[in-house]
């Protein structure tokens, strides 16, 4: 975790993209989304210009362009793992690029960054526990303190 914190430590002087994957119909799907848009706001007011967002349904092959300009990317999706609240860590390459006709895994969009750009940035996967995926925009409840936990922690990294 040291190395994380030093990399966020240098965020005046790193380019930094926060990547939001979800659905907003599907309760909390929208976790990573929603991250995204609370986040921005707080950057926004901090007055951070080299902090970057976007967001999205799914990853896909053109993400790796934009994921090659960048010192930093943290990809910040919902979770049906048993997890506690959040799991933050780092991610690399993965060993072999994978996709469909529908979507790329963060390690597969890093693997193509450096494949086709010879780009490697520090790449982090921010995974928030969700409770329900139905056909709906209300989030749950606990998802909602567990996004919520997950902000301040990643707040906290670039104070």
């Amino acid at each position: 975790m040291n190395s994380t914190i030093n990399i966020f430590k240098k965020r005046n002087s790193s380019r930094i993209l926060i990547y939001g994957i979800g659905n907003p119909s599907r309760q909390d799907d929208a976790l990573g989304i929603v991250f995204v848009e609370r986040l921005q706001e707080w950057v926004n007011s901090e007055d951070l210009p080299n902090i970057t967002f976007d967001s999205n349904y799914q990853l896909n092959i053109e993400d790796a362009y934009d994921v090659s300009e960048k010192d930093v990317v943290v990809f910040v999706d919902a979770s049906m793992e048993p997890i506690d609240g959040f799991y933050f860590r780092q991610i690399f390459p993965g060993n072999t690029i994978s996709f469909s006709s529908h979507s790329m895994s963060p390690e597969s969009v890093i693997a193509l960054c450096e494949e086709l750009y010879g780009k490697k940035p520090a790449a982090y996967l921010l995974t928030i526990k969700g409770f329900s995926w139905e056909l709906d925009s209300a989030m749950t409840e606990n998802a909602g303190k567990n996004l919520n936990s997950a902000i301040d922690f990643v707040m906290d990294l670039l104070k």
